[in-house]
């Protein structure tokens, strides 16, 4: 099913309709924490504008493996590829059925960074992950500088390297980002964090 409302364009590609509320609630639950933790607290100063012109797009998968979860990647850095950033600036491509084991997630992001290449994509498109049990390397599972990627379903984002490029001349301290996100949540705390996080509720 395919629909253009507020959010932009959104694909829900479930048809069972086990699946079609699983992908209904994966799109809700994430549009949510890009709003409330993503823009609402600011970890990335370049999402706002994208998400008040309606060009995120939201694709979420069926995939139940990690071939057709590749295949619906290759889709989406296809046509993001092949529309103007003015329509489309970036895609996620959300995939509830598939990779909930970060571990696994982790992996497979070798085999998404392979297409890329695959695609000669490589250095116009790069892939941005999160996982609702993302851990940076060197962390301990429970700290809270985790929550930074911490999507309430695993996705794929898919970013323009052009825009990174502008946006980073667009804010001079786009390098201390990661370290201003640690600091917020740092302050926040894990408890701040779980009022905030009201989607989680509905998992």
């Amino acid at each position: 099913m395919r629909q253009k409302n507020m959010l932009g364009q959104v694909q829900l590609d479930a048809v069972e309709p086990a699946a079609q509320a699983l992908a209904q609630q994966s799109l809700i639950g994430t549009v949510e924490w890009l709003k409330k933790a993503v823009i609402g607290l600011n970890l990335c100063p370049f999402a706002k504008g994208p998400w008040q012109k309606q060009q995120i797009r939201f694709r979420v998968s069926e995939a139940a493996d990690e071939v057709n979860l590749l295949n619906d990647l290759r889709q989406e850095l296809l046509l993001l590829a092949a529309n103007s950033s003015t329509e489309l600036e970036t895609s996620l491509l959300i995939h509830p059925q598939v990779l909930q084991d970060f571990y696994d997630y982790n992996d497979f992001l070798s085999l998404a960074d392979d297409l890329l290449i695959e695609l000669e994509l490589d250095g116009i498109l790069q892939i941005a992950s999160f996982h609702p049990n993302y851990q940076f390397a060197d962390s301990a599972p429970d700290e809270i500088e985790n929550y930074t990627n911490r999507a309430p379903y695993p996705c794929l984002h898919l970013l323009r390297e052009e825009s990174i490029d502008r946006a980073v001349d667009a804010f001079p301290d786009a390098a201390d980002i990661f370290e201003k996100n640690k600091h917020c949540m740092r302050q926040l705390g894990l408890a701040g964090w779980q009022a905030l996080a009201d989607w989680e509720k509905n998992r």
